[in-house]
């Protein structure tokens, strides 16, 4: 019994080490060299991106993310005060998901304020940042001071 204790447990360490002398990378386009430099991802890569970021999926998606949030806030004493990470994030993630194209950054307050700043694309969109804003909870007080800039082609 103790020899096969000390084969398991010989076997486990051999298969540890082999698996570590490679380390995988993520994914197959993950650069190659061990510096960590970023690579810049071609113009179709990014509109690709974007594309995506801004469907109607990944509108649901985000909007899905947030109320999962929202539950698990509620199951932990649905505190109403919130930390400014988590408040800037879900803010930004409404956005991101409800007002395509924009060029939004948001920061927030541990009391509840929110700034969001940058540029969209009309005024019916720079009208829904506040409302948007407020549906998430713990948002006090929302500033905005973005900006209407059309679109580059």
């Amino acid at each position: 019994m103790n020899k096969l204790k000390l084969f398991l447990i010989t076997s486990v360490l051999l298969v540890g080490t082999v698996a570590c002398e490679n380390p995988s990378k993520t994914t197959t386009s993950a650069p190659n060299s061990q510096d960590n430099t970023a690579v810049n991802p071609d113009v179709r890569t990014r509109e690709a991106a974007q594309s995506d970021a801004q469907s109607d999926v990944r509108r649901r998606q985000l909007n899905s993310d947030i109320r999962a949030r929202e539950e698990r806030n509620n199951n932990d004493g649905g505190s109403t005060t919130r930390a400014s990470t988590d408040l800037a994030s879900e803010v930004r993630s409404k956005l991101e998901a409800n007002i395509p194209d924009g060029q939004l950054t948001v920061n927030a307050t541990d009391n509840g304020d929110v700034t969001v700043l940058g540029t969209v694309n009309n005024q019916e969109q720079l009208a829904k940042i506040e409302p948007l804003a407020k549906e998430i909870k713990g948002v006090r007080n929302v500033i905005v001071k973005a900006s209407i800039a059309q679109p580059k082609s």
